[in-house]
């Protein structure tokens, strides 16, 4: 007999077990009178039946409301002290052809750190100046194709970068706007893996290594040096740690001036979302004076101007909009150390492959019944995975009705950053489709994966009508 599990922290009973909680949930997400969960003025039932599950839906409005609030928010900010805001939307949180064109309609720019995200935007008719790339590791293939179509700025990573860019303009007789990522040193108060201005990691160069650099930038003909960029990390709730880096990145700044104009400032974005109850983020208001008072005092004091500032929210964007619908598939009581309690396992027909944060990161995620009314008491949950590691956890602690049983659909918001972007088809699992919803209507914007799909890749299945070669006897070693 296997031992009892260990018993989790305390997890407070919620009065409603229905509520949905609108720190949470996007703004439209609301029961009907028979308690099924609706998104965008569709039902999660209708949602299963039209596309099936697991389903990404991700609400249209939602997006929008968020950029454009983003965007207002930052450019009243920067305009209290004179200055302009340029906000960049982070594609790795959640691109497609269809949120780029979102995206930019309410004012935003994109952010893209590869090739392929590269071509979505392009893809979904983005005007090319206003895409920023960056990543640790462009290679000279990608830098070719964002010279040649003319990317409006380059985030140099490295030296190597830098040689390899100026090879690629001064071969073509290109200009090409850069910046320069540096690693402020600030350690934002975030999961490690999260974390990107320390020291000990991949990305950027070392603020005392900067004004070299910088100036062979200013040396290099086809290259315009438009100022630096630094990202502290991501789900930051408060402005402390960007203020932190601010002095120091306006400290730079400041040095660079004396041989040159460094007409922007790019502090990054990694804005945090509430995933549960428990988690109170600064609004994005909040976030925008907090960071443009500091790089406007920091200024103030070394007598300069206050640069064009940026920032690249994803999360922030899409995060609240998404929704994951699953079916249930198994329900297990599990006793807890001590026999005195059980926690119930709901499995479902999805988990890592299409949500890997909680296996990365031990992301916190919340779940509620969609598709009836639950008016049975709560039950503590884990819902799980169908794969085959024990870290296939979506919810490591939820309270569902005690009568959850197989067949029911179960939701989890907050899933549109970083689920689809990271999905995969570990166990051979099929990637779900991507569906947006507004004003009662439904439609795929990516489309899922089907087994075809998978199989097509398999370069050792023979066309159908196609015999096996005979198998030769096989031969004996002694």
């Amino acid at each position: 007999m296997s031992a009892p599990a260990s018993r989790p922290a305390p997890l407070p009973v919620p009065e409603d077990i229905a509520a949905l909680d609108p720190a949470v949930w996007p703004a439209s997400a609301r029961r009907d009178a028979r308690g099924v969960l609706q998104v965008g003025g569709v039902d999660a039932t209708e949602l299963a039946e039209r596309f099936g599950t697991p389903l990404y839906v991700l609400d249209e409005t939602e997006v929008r409301e968020h950029a454009r609030r983003t965007v207002a928010a930052f450019r009243t900010a920067a305009a209290r002290h004179g200055a302009l805001a340029r906000v960049y939307y982070a594609g790795k949180a959640f691109l497609s052809t269809e949120v780029v064109r979102w995206v930019t309609s309410e004012g935003m720019s994109v952010d893209v750190c590869s090739g392929g995200e590269l071509e979505i935007a392009l893809a979904a008719g983005m005007e090319p100046a206003h895409i920023g790339f960056h990543g640790n590791n462009k290679s000279t293939a990608e830098l070719e194709r964002a010279v040649e179509v003319g990317v409006g700025t380059i985030v140099l990573d490295s030296i190597i970068e830098l040689e390899r860019l100026a090879a690629i303009v001064q071969r073509h007789g290109y200009t090409q706007d850069v910046l320069l990522r540096v690693r402020s040193g600030v350690h934002a108060e975030t999961h490690e893996f999260l974390a990107t201005a320390h020291e000990d990691q991949k990305f950027g160069i070392a603020m005392e290594d900067a004004p070299a650099v910088v100036a062979r930038i200013r040396e290099i003909e086809g290259l315009r040096f438009l100022g630096l960029h630094c990202h502290i990390g991501s789900q930051i709730f408060g402005v402390a740690g960007f203020a932190e880096s601010a002095s120091r990145l306006v400290d730079l700044h400041a040095e660079l001036l004396a041989d040159g104009p460094v007409p922007l400032l790019n502090v990054g974005g990694g804005f945090g979302i509430a995933y549960t109850s428990a988690d109170d983020p600064n609004t994005i208001e909040e976030l925008a004076a907090g960071i443009a008072n500091a790089v406007a005092q920091e200024c103030e004091v070394r007598g300069i101007r206050v640069p064009e500032l940026a920032v690249e929210p994803g999360r922030a964007i899409v995060g609240q909009a998404g929704v994951t619908l699953y079916e249930v598939g198994t329900v297990k009581p599990v006793l807890l150390e001590g026999g005195e309690a059980t926690r119930t396992y709901v499995s479902v027909d999805g988990g890592m492959s299409d949500n890997a944060r909680p296996a990365l990161y031990g992301a916190d995620y919340t779940v509620t019944l969609a598709s009836r009314d639950g008016d049975d008491e709560p039950v503590l949950v884990r819902v799980v995975g169908k794969h085959c590691e024990s870290g296939d956890i979506v919810v490591d602690r939820g309270y569902l009705p005690a009568d959850i049983a197989p067949g029911d659909l179960v939701a989890v918001p907050a899933t549109g950053a970083y689920c689809f972007s990271l999905a995969s088809n570990y166990n051979y699992v099929t990637r779900p489709a991507v569906v947006a919803v507004a004003d009662g209507r439904a439609r795929v914007i990516v489309r899922g994966e089907t087994l075809a799909d998978l199989l097509s890749r398999d370069a050792g299945i023979l066309p159908e009508g196609t015999r096996m070669p005979e198998q030769s006897e096989r031969s004996t070693t002694k």
